[in-house]
């Protein structure tokens, strides 16, 4: 009856020490695997900014520039007010 007992309680013991090492190498391994995924989306980044630059060779304006910036005043309205200096209101 002793016999069967320590056997259990061995048998136990073994089995919440497989299962504890089970998921300890389980929880490396699905660490290992992300890893290189981060590295490998950095180095794509990177590479498609090389690609990007090498096919536009400089052809595309850079995006901090606004071409409308210094643009003339060719709104006619603007030129043919004829009571923009009007002071005061004359309905007065």
């Amino acid at each position: 009856m002793v016999k069967k007992i320590i056997i259990a309680i061995v048998a136990v013991v073994l089995l919440i020490g497989l299962g504890v090492g089970g998921y300890l190498y389980w929880n490396n391994l699905k660490k290992s695997e992300s890893a290189p995924e981060a590295n490998t989306i950095e180095k794509a980044s990177e590479v498609a900014d090389k690609i990007t630059e090498e096919a536009t060779k400089g052809t595309l304006p850079s995006i901090q520039t606004n071409p409308l910036e210094n643009k003339p005043d060719v709104n006619p309205a603007s030129q043919a007010n004829p009571i923009k200096d009007i002071k005061t209101n004359p309905f007065d």
